[in-house]
C-alpha cells in the first residue's frame, strides 16, 4: 500500500506556503501574497519599505505575512522566494556552460553597470562629501561582506593621500571605533541592500555622536539612508542567491573613485604626500 507524504514545510518554497495558506490569510497578508506572486521576479530586489510601497500595505504587514509563512523574517522569506524565481530557469543556467559567452555577457554587464552609476552620482553630494573628508580627522568605513573588501580597498587610497582612513569587517570593532571617533570624524557605511544590520547600526551610532555620516548603497529606500547626512547610490546589487558580486564591487569602486579624485583637488599636499608613500614601498617590488 502506497502512502503520500507530505512536504515538511521548513524545505518548502516561499510560493509553494503562499498556496498553502492563501485560504487562512487576512484580507491585508492576501493582498501581499497575491502581489508576491503576481511578481516576484522584482520582489526579490526589494527592501521590505520598497515592498509595501508597492503592496500598498504597511511594513508589520509584511512582517505578518514572513511569519505565518513560518519564516524567521523578510529576509527568510526573500531568500526562499529568490530560489524559487531561480528554479524557474535552471534549465536554461545549467546549459550556459560558454565561456567565451558567458565573459561578453559579464563585460557588457559590467559596462552599463558603470554608465547607470556614473548617471546616478550628484555632483554637489559628491563635493559635500570630499569637504568633510578632507577636513576629517579620522575616517571609519564599515562594511561586511564583499562591501567589507571595497571598504578596505578605499581606506588604502585615503592613506596614500595622508587621510587616517580605517575600515572595519568586524562590527563590534567598528562600533567601539565609531564610538571614539574625534570630532569632525567621518563614518561611511556601504551596503548595496541598505538593510545590512551592522552597518546600518553604525551609521545609527555615528548619528547619534553628532558625527558626518556617508551611506553608499542600492536602495533609496532603506533602513541605513535614515541615519546618512548624505547618501551616494550605486546601481544595482548581486542577486539574492548567487555569487555574482561583480555588480556590486564595480559600482561601489566607481563611487569611492569619483570621492578620490575630488579629494585630490582639496589637497594641496597631494602630489607630494602620493611620492613619499609610493616611494615606502619602492624596496617591496623588483
Amino acid at each position: 500500500m502506497s502512502q503520500t507524504l507530505s512536504r515538511p514545510a521548513h524545505t518548502q518554497g516561499a510560493i509553494s506556503r503562499i498556496r498553502l495558506h492563501a485560504h487562512s490569510l487576512s484580507p491585508s497578508l492576501k493582498q501581499v501574497a497575491d502581489h508576491v506572486l503576481r511578481d516576484a521576479e522584482t520582489v526579490i530586489h526589494q527592501t521590505i519599505t520598497e515592498l509595501a510601497a508597492s503592496a500598498g500595505v504597511g511594513e508589520a504587514t509584511i512582517t505578518r505575512l514572513c511569519r505565518k509563512l513560518d519564516f524567521a523574517g523578510f529576509h527568510a522569506f526573500k531568500i526562499a522566494l529568490a530560489a524559487d524565481v531561480a528554479g524557474r530557469d535552471s534549465s536554461a543556467q545549467a546549459t550556459d556552460t560558454d565561456l567565451t559567452g558567458h565573459t561578453a555577457r559579464l563585460v557588457k554587464q559590467s559596462t552599463l553597470t558603470l554608465e547607470d552609476t556614473g548617471r546616478l552620482l550628484d555632483p554637489d553630494v559628491i563635493e559635500a562629501v570630499a569637504d568633510q573628508l578632507a577636513r576629517a580627522p579620522r575616517v571609519d568605513i564599515t562594511g561586511q561582506g564583499n562591501s567589507g573588501l571595497v571598504a578596505q580597498l578605499f581606506a588604502h587610497r585615503l592613506l596614500r593621500l595622508g587621510i587616517t582612513g580605517v575600515a572595519y569587517t568586524d562590527p563590534h570593532v567598528a562600533a567601539v571605533s565609531i564610538s571614539t571617533l574625534p570630532r569632525g570624524g567621518v563614518v561611511i557605511g556601504l551596503t548595496s541592500s541598505g538593510s545590512t544590520i551592522d552597518t546600518v547600526q553604525h551609521l545609527r551610532l555615528a548619528q547619534s555622536h553628532g558625527h558626518y555620516t556617508v551611506a553608499i548603497t542600492h536602495r533609496a529606500s532603506s533602513p541605513v539612508t535614515r541615519y546618512a547626512s548624505k547618501v551616494l547610490f550605486t546601481s544595482r546589487q548581486e542577486e539574492p542567491l548567487t555569487d555574482a558580486v561583480l555588480d556590486t564591487l564595480i559600482s561601489q569602486t566607481l563611487v569611492l573613485e569619483v570621492l578620490y579624485a575630488a579629494l585630490l583637488a582639496r589637497r594641496p599636499e597631494a602630489a607630494a604626500v602620493l611620492r613619499v608613500t609610493a616611494e615606502s614601498v619602492v624596496e617591496k617590488k623588483y
